[in-house]
């Protein structure tokens, strides 16, 4: 319902800071590609906001905070994206894209994605950032969702919803947990069985 709110033209437009994204060079759009390029960039373009024009960000070297440049680039494709026909990559458009993969540490494996591989043609262009519309806020709408956020953090709400769609935590642990104590009594069980088992079989060979 938020996102279906329109929004509002401000009477004075004010500025917030700046905004940097990608345009194609002079020359490349010159050329006879240059519609061609800048059908490209608006699939793969990307936008950076900084209050200031230097577009700098902290970085700790040597115990001291120091401000470096912010890097950006043109967006990766993804193979979501790249297989998707609503991606609009066209056959011509995938042939300046080359396939490389990245580690994540974190789930132990390599992301693969798709990389421009001519990024000269752009460049990077500064404009002010300037806010012309804002989105209001409706009071019976937020009022109604505070009333359901409270509702559902009480009376364990939550933990029967996510019983009901996700099922109880953890099940198939649960299923094959092992009793240590069951376990370990079935071990003595067991060798006090085959130790009678042995014994009445010495017994029976010296009647014989």
């Amino acid at each position: 319902m938020k996102r279906n709110t329109p929004l509002v033209p401000l009477e004075k437009p004010y500025q917030k800071g700046f905004i940097r994204f990608f345009v194609v060079r002079d020359d490349v759009k010159r050329s006879k590609d240059g519609r061609f390029f800048e059908e490209l960039l608006k699939k793969i373009n990307t936008e950076m906001r900084s209050p200031t024009r230097k577009f700098l960000k902290k970085k700790r070297k040597r115990g001291k905070k120091i401000y470096v440049p912010r890097e950006q680039r043109v967006a990766n494709v993804y193979p979501r994206e790249w297989n998707s026909p609503k991606s609009g990559l066209t056959k011509r458009e995938k042939q300046y894209f080359a396939m490389k993969d990245n580690y994540c540490p974190v789930k132990k494996s390599y992301k693969v994605y798709y990389e421009f591989t001519e990024p000269w043609r752009f460049i990077l262009r500064v404009r002010p950032d300037i806010i012309t519309h804002y989105k209001p806020l409706q009071s019976d709408l937020e009022k109604e969702i505070d009333g359901t956020d409270s509702f559902l953090k009480r009376h364990k709400v939550q933990g029967i919803i996510h019983k009901n769609i996700y099922g109880r935590p953890d099940p198939w642990k649960n299923r094959y947990k092992r009793d240590r104590r069951k376990s370990l009594k079935a071990f003595h069980y067991n060798i006090s069985a085959t130790a009678v088992a042995d014994r009445l079989e010495d017994t029976d060979l010296l009647k014989i």
